[in-house]
């Protein structure tokens, strides 16, 4: 399992000077660029940047919240190498792999009621129900023909025909 170290660095408030940087929003931006290589050379990947509360402070007894942006940069971790003391960043275990997002089975239309004989037999066993996984797997091959157009017995129309609906 990967490991990994985070570093979270507040985001620049204000803009820096550079040769061919114009206007507020330029400088501002060339101020983040330059944040985000500096970090970068010491091998910190940019991850994501947050916007969290945070309570100050006003007079003796009062308190306000203001919001912080905050850049996150992460590196993987060596297995030998281990954080020490309080300066040590927290360490966080990424899970192996992110879970699939799948979407619910179509639902199959129930199917019509059989003619009941008038001698009066056992009820039959009700007929097993599809799995998800079936009613999955039937849907993405039918995804898959109407695709490549190998539908049974069907051939994809010229572009630019109209193809009226059976």
């Amino acid at each position: 399992m990967a490991k990994f170290e985070y570093k979270v660095v507040p985001a620049p408030q204000h803009g820096k000077k550079g040769k061919g940087v114009k206007g507020t929003s330029g400088k501002f931006a060339n101020q983040l660029e330059i944040t985000m290589n500096e970090l970068g050379a010491e091998g910190w990947e940019y991850l994501r940047s947050d916007t969290l509360p945070c309570q100050e402070r006003v007079g003796l007894t009062g308190k306000t919240t203001t919001f912080q942006n905050m850049l996150v940069f992460r590196r993987a971790l060596d297995s030998a190498e281990k954080p020490e003391g309080q300066d040590a960043p927290l360490l966080i275990e990424q899970a192996e792999a992110p879970a699939k997002i799948t979407a619910p089975a179509p639902k199959a239309e129930p199917a019509p009621p059989a003619p009941q004989p008038e001698a009066k037999a056992p009820p039959a066993a009700p007929a097993p129900q599809p799995t998800a996984q079936d009613a999955a797997a039937k849907a993405a091959a039918v995804l898959s023909a109407k695709r490549s157009g190998t539908e049974t017995g069907t051939t994809p129309a010229p572009s630019g025909t109209n193809v009226a609906a059976e």
